[in-house]
């Protein structure tokens, strides 16, 4: 639904967007005026203090201000109820109620002063809770004003004056058609809201020194993400809206599918190989994955004994026999590092702190129970990191002996390219096989020190061709094909369940846009029933609602055409609006290179039901895959917490072992096997 224009600009709600916030007001002056009128009522005949005629007056006044709020708040909560998402003409009177719950909040502020006036001048010998009632109506008042100016500086939208009123009402024909004016316009419109996210990015990492680096990458990122909803008019609402619901029709598909035909072995990998075997090396590098998170990820994930065993080691002078360097000023990064690998100080060789943008911190460590010089990477625990992960463009990257086209994700490009230097130019590696030369190198990390690792050990793979690299929940938008199809001599990529960041690419979220927008606007329900049902069916489960749609009554030769309702959702003209009719349709053209996972894909799922309580057993299965499974965002609940690296290791050291994993601490001690 376009935003809502009222007071002469776009506003980033739309006119359905009243219905919760309205009903919390209706709630509270309802109850407001409940307690005036028994106090009015009860003080009736008898107002015997000082200022009794003020007090008399201030509460008839109040009581009719707020009846007069009360029912504009029931006009507003009941007209923004109706309607559909891309069907405001039922809404169409919300800017008049608008701008009369606008008008009240005149008299509401007169009367707040009034109040506030009353209780320091005239109060004296009142009733105490007369006196105290009063200062609980002037406090309400003004807490409400102030929550009502935050909602209107939450709700600004910066773009909303450039915003062509006329685009949505235009032919797409017309709009294919674009004269040199509109052309000129759209390019200023984009220019401008780069900006707008360029001024954000800026307030929100002002701790951040201002170098080149950083207002580089800020410029990038702006362009990138101002770019990606620039062609819709939805406001946020709208996207939760569509979520909920693609959440919900993904679960039916689902439930409907056949099962997954199971791949015993990657297509590439070696015949006889052992998937338990995988597993169980995965396990062991994971454990190295997740401690260079350091003392953050161990506390979380040992929140009663983490702190006391590292409360003994931080702060305490050792006679260092490895090169550490910077951000770990009293040693509890080290300390966790320690605890979590069950490595002896001796056995590291570099270990880096340091953290900028496009620079991570790794250690290097020698494993001796597998035999192998070890270097991990640390993945997003900064803002810095998050600026190296939304550095998404693609950046060339020319490797001997791969031919096609050679690119990757610029941030990790980047951060690889850092580690790769100190690695062989300070001579950290080759100290390293000096003290152990029969032992082979193996790289690994979680998240973006999955991406990193995975192009670190590309770089380095020509050097040490019997390198292995394990890479746990990697990025999607990662590799270009050729460099995808190289890597799969030489890394594995771990995924666990519904993970968003493995299925997190551009492409993909232009795939998601465009899903969005066929939901949203084939769906006929008022989006607050479309919002309510969505979280109770994320909270408690259920069947999935089966909501009717603007298709079911459409002629079968029409179902080709995309919708007015999809139409309406358009701002300009776009390649993701070409492929509203179809997903496979000829128009549908990538407007950015595509991205692939690295490596072969081992790929972890839950073995039942995907809905359990906290107490029952979790059990696990390991399939091998493919990338193409990794082309789509699922919607979950999980697709965040799968990708927490305490989880990831939890659940493979549950398939490695053959010990049942559990989601609650009290329901680990179980008898079951998980599927391998």
């Amino acid at each position: 639904m376009p935003g809502i224009v009222v007071f002469g600009r776009r506003w980033g709600i739309a006119s359905d967007d009243l219905v919760f916030p309205g009903f919390v007001e209706l709630f509270v002056r309802v109850i407001w005026w409940i307690c005036t009128m028994v106090l009015f009522t009860y003080h009736t005949g008898h107002f015997d203090c000082n200022g009794r005629g003020f007090l008399h007056s201030y509460l008839v006044g109040l009581l009719v201000v707020l009846a007069l709020i009360i029912l504009s708040l029931c006009a507003i909560v009941y007209v923004s109820a109706q309607g559909t998402i891309t069907n405001p003409g039922p809404r169409r009177s919300i800017p008049a109620l608008v701008y009369l719950r606008a008008l009240l909040y005149i008299p509401e502020l007169v009367w707040a002063c009034l109040g506030a006036v009353w209780v320091s001048d005239d109060s004296k010998g009142c009733d105490p809770a007369t006196v105290g009632a009063v200062i609980t109506a002037v406090v309400a008042s003004w807490i409400i004003l102030l929550f009502t100016a935050l909602g209107v500086v939450f709700v600004f939208d910066p773009l909303g004056d450039p915003r062509p009123p006329h685009a949505a009402m235009e032919p797409l024909g017309a709009r294919d058609l674009q004269s040199n004016e509109s052309t000129q316009f759209l390019s200023t419109a984009r220019s401008l809201a780069a900006k707008v996210w360029e001024s954000r990015l800026r307030l929100l990492c002002c701790c951040l020194p201002q170098d080149e680096s950083h207002r580089a990458a800020f410029s990038s990122i702006s362009q990138l993400v101002s770019g990606f909803f620039s062609d819709t008019d939805l406001v946020p609402s709208d996207i939760a809206a569509g979520l909920a619901l693609l959440h919900q029709e993904q679960d039916k598909m689902e439930q409907s599918r056949d099962p997954d035909v199971v791949v015993d072995h990657s297509p590439s990998s070696p015949i006889g190989e052992d998937l338990e075997a995988e597993l169980g090396k995965a396990a062991h590098c994971m454990r190295f994955a997740a401690a260079a998170y350091g003392w953050p990820l161990y506390v979380y994930s040992n929140p009663l004994s983490g702190p006391c065993k590292l409360s003994g080691d931080c702060c305490s002078s050792r006679a260092a026999e490895y090169d550490i360097v910077g951000g770990d000023h009293l040693g509890c990064h080290f300390s966790s590092i320690l605890h979590s690998t069950g490595l002896q100080y001796r056995d590291f060789i570099h270990v880096s702190f340091h953290n900028q943008i496009y620079e991570i911190p790794f250690y290097v460590a020698l494993d001796h129970k597998r035999e192998a010089v070890l270097v991990a990477v640390r993945g997003t625990l900064s803002l810095r990191d998050v600026l190296t992960d939304l550095s998404a463009e693609c950046e060339n990257l020319p490797i001997e002996g791969v031919s096609g086209a050679c690119y990757a994700h610029k941030g990790m490009c980047q951060a690889a390219s850092y580690i790769y230097k100190k690695l062989v130019n300070d001579g950290i590696l080759n100290q390293a096989f000096s003290i152990a030369p029969e032992y082979k190198l193996v790289i690994t990390g979680h998240s973006l020190g999955a991406g990193t690792a995975s192009l670190l050990a590309i770089l380095l793979r020509n050097s040490f061709p019997t390198l292995q690299c394990y890479s746990f929940s990697p990025p999607g938008g990662l590799l270009s094909k050729a460099l995808a199809d190289y890597s799969k001599g030489f890394v594995v990529s771990v995924v666990l369940g519904k993970d968003l960041v493995p299925r997190l690419s551009i492409p993909n979220m232009e795939d998601l846009k465009r899903k969005i927008l066929k939901i949203v606007s084939n769906c006929n329900k008022p989006k607050y029933r479309i919002l309510l049902h969505g979280c109770w069916y994320e909270l408690f489960g259920g069947d999935p609602d089966d909501f009717p749609t603007e298709m079911d009554n459409r002629r079968e030769e029409e179902l080709s055409q995309p919708l007015l309702g999809e139409e309406s959702l358009m701002i300009r003209h776009s390649s993701s609006y070409q492929s509203l009719a179809s997903d496979d349709s000829p128009a549908r053209k990538a407007a950015h290179l595509p991205l692939f996972l690295p490596g072969r894909i081992l790929h972890i799922t839950e073995d039942g039901p995907s809905r359990r309580s906290c107490l029952s057993q979790v059990r696990y299965r390991a399939d091998w895959s493919t990338e193409m499974a990794f082309r789509s965002i699922l919607i979950s609940p999980r697709m965040l917490a799968d990708h927490l690296p305490d989880v990831v290791l939890h659940a493979l050291k549950s398939l490695s072992s053959d010990r049942p994993f559990s989601l609650c601490p009290s329901s680990s001690n179980g008898n079951q096997h998980n599927a391998v």
